[in-house]
């Protein structure tokens, strides 16, 4: 247990407690009221249970540590009640947004973009001198309704939010500060489903008509039929990632390459790929290793153009125009194979497609509607339903086997002047 001494001729209240030595230490608090006195005590209290017990103190004694004058602080630390930070020196909030970002040499240039959108936000807010450990978590509340009303969307705010938390949570891990003020802000990308958008064949089949040449054809291909991301996978493949005897292609993932066996995935060579893979390769000059050599340049901005080939196509550009391409392809699997294997093949789990990607739409409530819900017994189906299966399949799978079959027959086309398919080596 704390006391509170009161030196009446001064005005001056020391705490006082005996510590894990069993020798009585002090601690000066100068001239405050008896309240606040009192609430130090508590606090110094519960300091000096943890010393003996080993537990972290409770979130309100790390908030009022972190928010301490430095010269309260240096007295805590000096009756061995905190540990000493890296440096005596807190630093200003500025100062540490540039020094954590540049240590982070692993991360890549796309990520540390983001992380300079944040901060920015960070300094326009707090100012570039404010203190870390002067940040409550009142003053982060306040800055994500800041957020909000910069007119950014709920899932914009909650990545700044969470890369605001990630800056903290490194301070923390360096002993700069006691707790992290936005901790207990709510970070998670939620789904928006009025932004989803099912891009039908027949508004693909529009906008192929509509793109400029072979490689936009591919490109547009790649994200609704194949479900690449774009353009981060569709311009790093190459000739060598396609093995046309085997009907697959593997396709590198930059985003996912940081998990294990994330590097890259392989995907069936569909057959609405197919062709224009085949037309891009007549087209490619001798020794060429990239699919994609017109539009991979970084200052490239492939969704402004995408906007201008929808509304060539006549047609008006939906939300998130890549994101519900791979979203429609990967709704589209969904309805003709295992979840396990159309998510192996769009380079994503299974939480996060039913969550993010997985759609409902007009289609299912036709089939609702004019097929009544029969129940599986063995193998047996209805005729109605084992014909809308088997169109299925034929549709789809039966597709990709009878492609496969066919360049393992050698019955397809003649592709430049290499023979009946491209030299190239598989993955």
């Amino acid at each position: 247990m704390a006391s509170v001494s009161h030196d009446k001729k001064t005005g001056r209240r020391t705490i006082q407690f005996v510590g894990t030595d069993a020798k009585r230490r002090s601690i000066r608090l100068g001239k405050v009221s008896k309240k606040q006195a009192q609430t130090a005590q508590r606090f110094v209290e519960d300091l000096v249970a943890c010393r003996v017990t080993g537990a972290a103190p409770k979130t309100a004694t790390a908030e009022w540590l972190a928010n301490l004058p430095a010269v309260m602080r240096e007295r805590i630390e000096r009756v061995g009640l905190a540990e000493p930070r890296e440096d005596a020196h807190c630093p200003m909030l500025k100062e540490w947004l540039d020094r954590y970002i540049a240590s982070r040499t692993d991360a890549k240039q796309s990520t540390r973009t983001t992380w300079g959108q944040a901060r920015r936000f960070l300094i326009d807010y707090f100012g570039p001198h404010k203190r870390l450990d002067a940040i409550t978590p009142g003053d982060a509340d306040e800055f994500q309704l800041y957020l909000k009303e910069q007119g950014l969307s709920e899932n914009t705010v909650r990545r700044r939010t969470g890369q605001a938390k990630q800056f903290f949570n490194a301070a923390k891990r360096k002993r700069l500060i006691a707790g992290n003020p936005f901790d207990d802000l709510k970070s998670c990308v939620v789904p928006n489903t009025s932004r989803y958008y099912f891009v039908s064949r027949e508004e693909a089949k529009k906008v192929l008509d509509a793109c400029p040449d072979a490689q936009w054809r591919l490109v547009f291909a790649l994200c609704r039929y194949g479900g690449l991301r774009c353009p981060s996978e569709v311009v790093r493949l190459e000739w060598s990632h396609v093995d046309w005897a085997n009907g697959r292609m593997t396709v590198p993932s930059p985003k996912t390459e940081h998990h294990p066996g994330g590097e890259c995935r392989q995907i069936p060579l569909f057959p609405e790929l197919v062709p224009h893979l085949q037309q891009v390769f007549e087209q490619a000059e001798p020794g060429t290793e990239a699919i994609i050599t017109r539009y991979r340049q970084p200052n490239q901005n492939l969704g402004t153009q995408l906007q201008r080939i929808i509304r060539k196509a006549g047609l008006k550009p939906w939300p998130k125009l890549f994101q519900n391409l791979r979203s429609t392809r990967e709704t589209e699997l969904a309805e003709h194979f295992p979840m396990h294997v159309v998510c192996e093949w769009i380079g994503n789990s299974q939480p996060v497609a039913a969550r993010h990607y997985l759609q409902v739409t007009d289609e299912h409530f036709r089939r609702a509607v004019q097929n009544p819900v029969q129940h599986r017994t063995g193998t047996k189906y209805t005729e109605a339903h084992g014909q809308q299966q088997a169109d299925a399949e034929q549709g789809v799978y039966g597709s990709v086997q009878a492609s496969a079959e066919k360049q393992a027959h050698g019955d397809m086309a003649v592709v430049g002047v290499t023979g009946l398919e491209p030299v190239t080596s598989s993955l």
